[in-house]
């Protein structure tokens, strides 16, 4: 008997692999394919809400040629929702294989009612009516869809010697284009099945020696069901407070270092020197021109202009950035970070984005955390040249290698020939690395010593003055490093040794 039917795409927006799409257009003589858009219900920009729509238009054009259409309503009313039960991955043997991708054939006999104005009532709307501002996103470097989705794994699948050999911590951060699959964003909105994505490695893997959980391929959406899981178990994983998880942390309030974390500003513009540099462009007046972060790290202002202009970075560039927010330099709490990751980057997945932030921040999961990513010598690891650097932050673009990472050790002159000179056109550091990363150490090791799970007290930072007493620019003899709480103090004789990466 046929049937009419609702197909609600979610997280799902895909023809191939769809096993409840299938269902819904079996024996269906209507079909009505539904996305709900609701523009309040999280934090994404402007890149991120673009791939979305890039999608969603995609969806629609595969499913017009079978005579369909995408009914996409944004009147930001979401129904409710179900938690899907989730089972230890020890348990599960391999996925079931994939379901055939919707064709004609399966909508014979079905139809989905169009009106002549289904495009002004239903049609996936602009970035303007989603109230974001078209000016804000960056180069189009991965347009949104499933058609794009299979395009890029065909390609990967075709390397077979890099799929086996695929080992995740040996891929470079600072790699001018992906060192990695960038696949990412695609699962998280479902334009490609992740059984799909299995099978096809598993194909690939037949037969040839390949790399093995967790730094495989297969190990990748290993570790993304591991947080799934976790974020499915655990009350209040995205918080600190009531997550049962969670190391309690007496994070610092301190909007200055948030915000100088978080913000870019036009290339070659300091944040406590607002003129230009004279050899250096008039502040742009789109997000495709050059800007750069203000941290006064240009590791890490690369890293984080490069997730504002692309909506991505490398993973080990996330662990740079979100280990100098919170326990390796600026001691800022790990769910501010979060936020501006929800917002920004395009693969932002709920549970991912906070299990890597627990992670990241020495909060749960992981506990060496003395183990504190540099942000001067990490860079170099894979970029002693500071291409990664010249590419994004182009106000440093002229600056020997030598002093790259480390520009405000550059001479006057030397400053004056890249035509840029720090605190001028380019920031301070906004702390001295190694003093605070010594005293985070002590606070982090308080707060683990701390007995029961207490909500600790933030503590309101002094902004810091720039340039600090420990730059080049200081008279000689006033290096001096910040004051130690009497826990910090208290701690200093049995203290684990850092481990600078």
């Amino acid at each position: 008997m046929q049937h009419s039917s609702i197909h609600w795409f979610r997280k799902g927006l895909r023809l191939h692999d769809n096993p409840a799409l299938l269902a819904a257009a079996t024996d269906c003589r209507r079909l009505h394919p539904l996305f709900i858009l609701d523009p309040s219900s999280g934090r994404a920009g402007a890149n991120a809400r673009r791939f979305l729509l890039d999608a969603l238009r995609d969806l629609d054009g595969s499913l017009r040629e079978m005579g369909s259409r995408v009914l996409a309503l944004n009147d930001g009313k979401a129904p409710l929702t179900y938690n899907r039960l989730q089972s230890l991955l020890a348990s599960l043997g391999p996925p079931e294989k994939p379901a055939p991708a919707l064709t004609r054939e399966h909508l014979q006999g079905c139809c989905t009612p169009c009106q002549v104005s289904h495009d002004t009532d239903y049609g996936v709307p602009t970035l303007e009516e989603l109230g974001q501002d078209p000016a804000e996103v960056g180069p189009h470097l991965y347009p949104g869809g499933e058609t794009a989705a299979l395009a890029r794994l065909d390609t990967f699948m075709k390397r077979t010697a890099w799929v086996c050999g695929f080992k995740k911590p040996e891929t470079e951060p600072t790699s001018l284009s992906p060192s990695t699959t960038v696949l990412s964003p695609y699962l998280k909105f479902g334009c490609l099945s992740v059984r799909t994505f299995w099978w096809r490695l598993d194909e690939v893997y037949q037969g040839r020696e390949h790399s093995q959980p967790p730094v495989s391929l297969h190990g990748q959406l290993l570790w993304r069901e591991f947080f799934y899981t976790a974020g499915a178990s655990i009350p209040n994983f995205n918080r600190m407070i009531g997550n049962p998880v969670c190391l309690q942390v007496d994070w610092d309030d301190n909007p200055q270092h948030l915000r100088a974390w978080r913000e870019v500003l036009p290339s070659g513009i300091s944040p406590k020197s607002p003129d230009p540099p004279q050899k250096c462009p008039p502040a742009p007046s789109n997000p495709n021109a050059p800007h750069q972060g203000q941290t006064g790290y240009p590791f890490i202002d690369a890293i984080m202009t490069q997730l504002r202009a692309e909506g991505w970075i490398h993973h080990l560039a996330r662990h740079a950035v979100a280990c100098f927010l919170t326990r390796g330099d600026l001691w800022v709490s790990w769910e501010e970070g979060l936020k501006v990751f929800e917002e920004l980057l395009l693969d932002a997945d709920w549970s991912l984005n906070a299990g890597n932030w627990l992670w990241l921040s020495g909060s749960a999961f992981f506990h060496r955390y003395f183990h504190v990513y540099s942000p001067v010598a990490f860079g170099k690891k894979t970029d002693r040249d500071g291409a990664y650097i010249r590419k994004y932050l182009p106000v440093l673009k002229d600056f020997p290698a030598e002093y790259i990472y480390e520009p405000w050790k550059a001479p006057r002159a030397v400053q004056e020939r890249a035509g840029c000179l720090v605190g001028t056109h380019y920031p301070w550091p906004i702390v001295e690395h190694r003093a605070a990363s010594e005293r985070n150490l002590g606070r982090m090791k308080a707060a683990r010593a701390r007995k029961g799970n207490e909500s600790p007290k933030r503590h309101q930072a002094p902004p810091a003055a720039l340039p600090p007493p420990w730059l080049p620019s200081s008279p000689p003899g006033t290096k001096r490093e910040p004051p130690a709480s009497p826990s910090v103090a208290k701690s200093r004789s049995k203290k684990p040794k850092i481990e600078q990466c």
